[in-house]
């Protein structure tokens, strides 16, 4: 068996319209869009009668994917608490490389962004910061620096 690479990362959303302006104010890009249905879909994750869109948001060097999805049936299911702090047990947070941290925030409030904490510096080599975005999404930035 040969690992070929991880292809992306999926993330359930309440509105894709909005998750994709997050996003593509981020940087990303748009790779496609669909609405996926059917029995495959059903098989694949284990739901009955799926109805979702989604869209596929690439990085600009195209290595790094996130698949966003906005389920219509079934209803999508909630967690508690809302919006888990950021040592909840499974997927932590999505980090990206940004140029400058301060500018991609100031970005991104207008779309939902709220810091968490405050933006830290890790020795002379990275500044850090987690943020909440769409859907309660935690994301983290790091700008190098030095």
């Amino acid at each position: 068996m040969v690992l070929h690479r991880m292809d992306n990362v999926g993330i359930v959303v309440e509105d894709l319209e909005g998750a994709i302006a997050f996003f593509s104010e981020l940087g990303m890009e748009v790779e496609g869009r669909a609405q996926i249905e059917g029995l495959f879909a059903d098989q694949a994750v284990g739901l009955d009668q799926v109805r979702s869109d989604i869209a596929m948001m690439r990085t600009p060097d195209g290595h790094g994917k996130l698949e966003l999805a906005q389920y219509h049936n079934p209803a999508v299911v909630g967690c508690e608490p809302r919006n888990p702090p950021p040592n909840t047990l499974g997927l932590h947070r999505v980090m990206f490389a940004v140029d400058d941290i301060d500018d991609t925030i100031a970005r991104l409030r207008p779309h939902g962004a709220e810091v968490i904490g405050e933006v830290a510096q890790y020795e002379d080599v990275y500044r850090l910061c987690y943020l909440r975005g769409p859907s309660g999404i935690l994301l983290a930035l790091a700008e190098q620096i030095g």
